[in-house]
């Protein structure tokens, strides 16, 4: 995007340890050759032609070494890509003293097709995802639910090990893992508590010590239980979100919400709430994941003022996202978020503006969305929508200052169409 010259409800906190490194697991199934996607690709996740972009280079945060997933750029190797086709191996599976409860493929229709339009409209149609389920029926594992110890927020030794060593054993016989790019287990609800009570749904994601099956490495699986059910009686519209959510960390996507739930982004992105009403991500994620070409992003890195007209995300084309980079690991980011597309419960839209921190973890707030209405109680009714942050877009007339590093963003005016004109002024 090339700049122009200047003229209320209480949400229940999620788990925290969504996702946890896989460690030592020398698991092999079967030693037939061949190279699987379900292994870590080649390439680098995400917009790696970016990185030949002069103009981007000051606004691609890097993280440190010593964090888990971070927000920096490029995605590290080992998750899955998140452009062109995908195809996502899906089974369901019971246990003996948790039977499945009806048809497999019910189980498999609580989350599909949803999940597969829910990544069309938040890609533009960049990422074609198919679920594909070789083995309609249950899958039965050996042992009972309560053997394998399975816990919130659960490490994957020693439980996720005899788990998914024996989810591969039974799959082994009918699947061909070489071709998947990434492994979702949909766990009949009737296994374990309630998602009320607690949540279990945990995704193991960039693991170059996954189980070996197929002569290839299941890096990124996601795992969903129970039914992930508000009691708002909205749960066969919304309860499928746990997926996207989920599969996000397959592409290297964090947590954005914390221990203390989700009030650092609020509902304006499924990484941090992906319970009630459907909301998109954040458009520094679409970068990050390559749904954004360079040209639909800008960089205000140098001393001066300049403008940028921004169209709401959720439309496809046009200017989508700025970056005002603060250090080499911290940027501010700027849309425009409006009803529409993934984003349903939008009730004030404007420019949102947040912190990017490449060097703080998942579960650990690397996000921050700044309010402009603080303490205002927010513009939303709508079940399991942060209240607070619902109203944090900016709107004409309003600014944001950041005094220390000397840059202000001034929200100029908006058309029509809800394009929104900004004025970004750095004086260091």
């Amino acid at each position: 995007m090339q700049p122009q010259p200047p003229p209320r409800r209480r949400i229940r906190p999620r788990r925290f340890a969504a996702l946890s490194v896989v460690t030592a697991l020398t698991l092999a199934v079967s030693t037939s050759a061949g190279a699987g996607n379900l292994t870590a690709p080649a390439t680098t996740a995400g917009p790696v032609n970016l990185a030949g972009s002069y103009a981007l280079v000051p606004c691609m945060i890097r993280g440190g070494l010593d964090v888990q997933m971070t927000e920096g750029l490029p995605t590290p190797p080992g998750y899955s890509r998140a452009t062109g086709t995908v195809r996502a191996l899906t089974v369901m599976v019971d246990f003996p003293d948790a039977p499945g409860q009806g048809s497999a493929m019910d189980r498999f229709h609580e989350f599909f097709p949803q999940t597969q339009e829910w990544f069309r409209t938040a890609s533009y149609g960049r990422l074609d995802y198919r679920p594909e389920t070789p083995v309609t029926g249950w899958l039965r594992l050996p042992k009972s639910f309560r053997s394998y110890g399975i816990e919130r927020g659960a490490p994957f030794d020693p439980g996720y090990r005899n788990l998914v060593q024996d989810i591969v054993a039974a799959a082994d016989p009918t699947v061909d893992f070489r071709d998947y790019d990434l492994l979702n287990v949909l766990v009949t609800p009737n296994a374990g508590p309630s998602a009320l009570d607690t949540v279990l749904s945990v995704t193991f994601a960039g693991n170059d010590d996954a189980p070996v099956a197929d002569g290839v490495r299941i890096s990124n699986a996601s795992f969903v239980y129970s039914r992930q059910d508000d009691g708002s009686g909205s749960y066969s519209r919304t309860g499928y979100r746990v997926l996207p959510h989920e599969n996000g960390h397959t592409f290297g996507l964090p947590d954005l919400y914390t221990q203390e739930g989700g009030g650092a982004v609020g509902h304006w992105d499924i990484m941090s709430e992906d319970w009630g009403a459907n909301n998109d991500l954040l458009g520094w994620h679409k970068w990050k994941l390559g749904w954004l070409d360079g040209g639909q992003v800008g960089c205000t890195a140098r001393r001066g003022t300049v403008d940028y007209t921004l169209s709401p995300l959720y439309k496809p084309g046009g200017g989508k996202l700025i970056l005002v980079p603060v250090t080499t690991h911290t940027t501010y980011a700027l849309e425009v978020r409006a009803q529409g597309g993934n984003d349903e419960a939008v009730c004030r839209p404007g420019v949102l503006i947040y912190r990017v921190d490449a060097t703080v973890d998942t579960g650990r707030g690397p996000v921050a969305v700044y309010d402009s209405h603080r303490h205002s109680g927010g513009c939303t009714s709508s079940p399991n929508v942060h209240t607070e942050l619902s109203d944090a877009p900016f709107g004409p007339g309003e600014s944001f200052k950041d005094p220390r590093h000397g840059i202000t963003v001034q929200v100029v005016s908006t058309d029509e169409d809800g394009n929104y004109r900004v004025r970004i002024t750095r004086a260091k």
